[in-house]
């Protein structure tokens, strides 16, 4: 090999980590070649843990390197949001079992095929660009923490690596995904558990979300179970300039009326609460 492929090599191993991920359009972007990476995976440099990606001899396959590879490697727009970003901020034992294994991603743009055919336990879940009219931001490893706070994001730190973390959604905007994207009442069952333990969020930032939501039915089902669980919070929250829609709507058959926020709930959440 000679002396550039050599130096080549090097710098790609210096760019990989212990879980990072690299795909075969971020190589030729970056100037290797299909004939130079078959080299490295025959030399044993490389692995190929799916067609179309590559990894760093005796790198660990991990969700959040997927996602990390995704957001900072591939600078694509997703993020850990909903379901699952919640888990990650401690709690999974609200979840449904077999939830906590569902990393939910949000964006724009799908994420490459690649990523289903990994041997991961984990599966991944992409719900699109969710209920906000917010501007979709290009992720890279500079994104700075006040940029990411304008969208209801922030970095969460996975290891004490500094450059281990994750573009997460924040309480306030996972709470609102959740909720925009339940349809029964299960679903209505578990964001009102989840909702029983959101005791501290942070009234201006759910204010800006609600005021960027597009879904009538996550504003006021977030709304009505805030409500339900007496969140001191709740009373700081101006609803001016909140689109609230008008009439009724109806989750769940045969529901009770929330009489203030006008969507009906499961007749037996109380009997579900802890």
């Amino acid at each position: 090999m000679s002396d550039q492929n050599h130096g080549k090599l090097n710098h790609l191993l210096a760019e990989l980590d212990d879980t990072r991920l690299v795909s075969s359009s971020w190589l030729r972007a970056h100037g290797y070649s299909n004939s130079l990476v078959a080299r490295y995976v025959g030399s044993g440099w490389l692995v190929s843990p799916a067609r179309g990606v590559y990894m760093r001899r005796g790198a660990r396959l991990q969700w959040d390197g997927v996602v990390r590879s995704l957001q900072v490697g591939e600078e694509m727009a997703l993020h850990v949001g909903g379901r699952f970003a919640l888990t990650l901020q401690g709690h999974e034992h609200y979840l449904r079992l077999g939830d906590a294994g569902v990393v939910t991603l949000h964006g724009p743009q799908r994420p490459p095929g690649w990523v289903d055919k990994l041997p991961l336990k984990e599966r991944f879940a992409f719900l699109g660009k969710g209920p906000f009219d917010l501007p979709s931001l290009a992720f890279s490893a500079r994104l700075a923490e006040s940029a990411l706070a304008q969208q209801g994001l922030a970095w969460h730190r996975m290891g004490p690596d500094a450059d281990a973390r994750l573009v997460c959604a924040t309480p306030e905007r996972a709470m609102l995904e959740l909720c925009d994207g339940v349809s029964d009442a299960p679903q209505i069952h578990e964001a009102d558990a989840l909702m029983q333990a959101m005791t501290t969020l942070r009234p201006q930032r759910v204010e800006w979300l609600l005021r960027h939501c597009r879904s009538i039915k996550a504003k006021r089902l977030f709304l009505a179970l805030a409500d339900r669980h007496r969140h001191a919070w709740l009373s700081h929250v101006s609803l001016e300039g909140v689109d609230l829609g008008r009439g009724k709507r109806a989750l769940v058959p045969g529901g009770r009326l929330h009489p203030t926020y006008q969507i009906t709930l499961p007749a037996d959440l109380d009997e579900h609460l802890a």
